[in-house]
């Protein structure tokens, strides 16, 4: 019994680990969407840090939409992304959470 609380607790500390790690990407990726539309400075370490993160994890939805402003172009396309990762990482999550070993109550 102990030894499935365990694994229980386990599982669960990593369907949330997970979670919390697509949400925190999501949230970077709309962070820069939001430095976009708003021309922040390409040149300041924030709005660096948030393009990197872009570049690197949201690079997938680069050039999906193409409307004739570029400025729109990429605050939609880096939202598509952010989207993407926090519904995906949520349904990793529950799929994650699924797998935990059912304790038996009473």
């Amino acid at each position: 019994m102990a030894v499935r609380n365990a694994a229980s607790r386990v599982v669960t500390s990593v369907a949330a680990a997970v979670r919390l790690v697509s949400s925190v990407v999501g949230g970077l990726i709309v962070l820069y969407a939001v430095f976009v539309l708003f021309e922040a400075n390409p040149a300041n370490p924030i709005v660096e840090f948030t393009a990197g993160v872009r570049n690197d994890l949201g690079a997938f939805t680069r050039d999906l939409f193409t409307p004739e402003d570029p400025k729109i172009a990429e605050t939609v396309n880096a939202l598509v992304a952010a989207i993407v990762w926090v519904v995906v990482g949520s349904l990793l999550s529950k799929a994650i959470t699924r797998l935990a070993p059912r304790t038996k109550a009473g």
